[in-house]
């Protein structure tokens, strides 16, 4: 689960699994699985890096070498 702040100032978390967009419209929208939305502070950029850092340290997200992504290529 990842902190956001919503308008009202109030902390919640959410749990990134049942995230399914995230808009910048200029505030941030985050709409949930089951339809609910959450107007939030964060930018959209910063919601994404927490959940690729919640993802990884429950080893859904593997880390990237530069070095292994560049001799992919």
């Amino acid at each position: 689960m990842i902190p956001v702040t919503r308008i009202n100032g109030k902390t919640y978390y959410l749990n990134v699994l049942f995230i399914e967009t995230i808009e910048e419209t200029p505030d941030t929208i985050i709409t949930m699985t089951n339809g609910k939305k959450f107007i939030v502070i964060e930018p959209a950029k910063e919601v994404v890096e927490d959940m690729k850092l919640y993802l990884r340290s429950i080893g859904l997200l593997a880390t990237v070498n530069s070095n292994e992504k560049d001799d992919e290529t």
